[in-house]
């Protein structure tokens, strides 16, 4: 009963947040300078047609009716049309004149859907990476507080969060790539071009990551119960990998979760730095050729994720500790 009262819950706050997202964006982008039609038709094109084009696309209307329209078409599963990419998957302009479908717009859910898969991906690798490091070394300095981990610790945070994810990404390529040719860096042709971007995006999850976990060990490993288990004979490795662990990963999975989903929207200039073809590079495109309706799309589906990802969460730490109330 608890479960299916704190999902409706938890839905329906969703639900207003991804509605408040879809608003504030779909007005920001109608009140910005600039013309996406022109985009569209060319800069030689007379002004008469492209007030015409944009009044037959319904873009002269008040900006509620056409949001009106467009939550319309978004509730039955539809995100509309890309205003710039044609179906046929050509460039912009590139299509052949006697290809009957180049006047046809690419569907943006279908756009997103090819993207999304690669972000993931991209995202999860990192985040693997980033969890793996940093236990191994936030475990060890939350065993010792004070210690040579510790402080090892509190550096290599220092060190890896003054480092810019841009000026990293430049050097990896050209020493791991260019250089030592060991990791493909430019595009995608396999699993092996995600490796590189994604150790730039675990050098940025570490340190708060590091930080955290060994705050949560040194906190837990000073509880009464700790004392209690070495009263009763329990070793310490026990002691540790049964219970200090365990209420440790409380606060770590909800830091995880944030840090997963602020990966969906924080891997723009990785995935334009290693032309990796993920939402942060479709997203940057879309926003330089002025297509609304894929910038809608994107910041939909990605606050979409952002909210499930926090609804599983939540439900992962009250099933660790019952105690919890969300």
């Amino acid at each position: 009963m608890f479960v299916l009262s704190f999902l409706a819950r938890r839905l329906a706050q969703g639900a207003v947040i991804i509605f408040l997202v879809s608003l504030l964006i779909f007005t920001l982008l109608r009140v910005m300078s600039g013309n996406p039609v022109r985009q569209m038709v060319g800069g030689m094109a007379p002004d008469s047609l492209v007030e015409q084009i944009a009044t037959q696309m319904g873009l002269r209307d008040p900006i509620i009716v056409q949001f009106g329209r467009y939550a319309a078409g978004v509730v039955q599963g539809d995100l509309g049309r890309s205003f710039v990419r044609p179906a046929n998957g050509a460039a912009t302009g590139g299509a052949n004149f006697d290809d009957l479908t180049r006047d046809a717009r690419a569907g943006v859910g279908g756009l997103i859907l090819d993207a999304l898969p690669m972000t993931l991906q991209l995202a999860g690798l990192a985040l693997a990476i980033a969890l793996v490091f940093s236990a191994l070394l936030g475990i060890a300095a939350g065993l010792r507080p004070g210690g040579f981990f510790d402080r090892l610790a509190f550096a290599v945070s220092s060190v890896f969060i003054s480092i810019p994810n841009f000026w990293l990404g430049i050097v990896l390529a050209l020493l791991l790539s260019v250089k030592l040719g060991w990791l493909p860096a430019i595009g995608y042709g396999g699993f092996s071009y995600t490796v590189l971007p994604a150790l730039v995006l675990a050098v940025e999850l570490s340190p708060v990551l590091i930080r955290t976990l060994s705050s949560a060990v040194a906190a837990q490993m000073s509880e009464a119960y700790v004392a209690v288990g070495h009263v009763r004979g329990l070793s310490r490795p026990r002691i540790v990998a049964a219970h200090a662990l365990r209420n440790a990963s409380v606060p770590l999975l909800n830091l995880l979760g944030v840090q997963f989903s602020s990966l969906l929207g924080g891997v723009i200039i990785v995935e334009y730095i290693f032309d990796y073809p993920g939402l942060g590079l479709l997203t940057i495109n879309a926003v330089l050729q002025r297509d609304f309706p894929l910038i809608q799309g994107i910041a939909i589906v990605t606050s979409a994720i952002f909210v499930l990802i926090n609804i599983l969460v939540d439900l992962a730490a009250t099933t660790i500790d019952p105690r919890l109330e969300y």
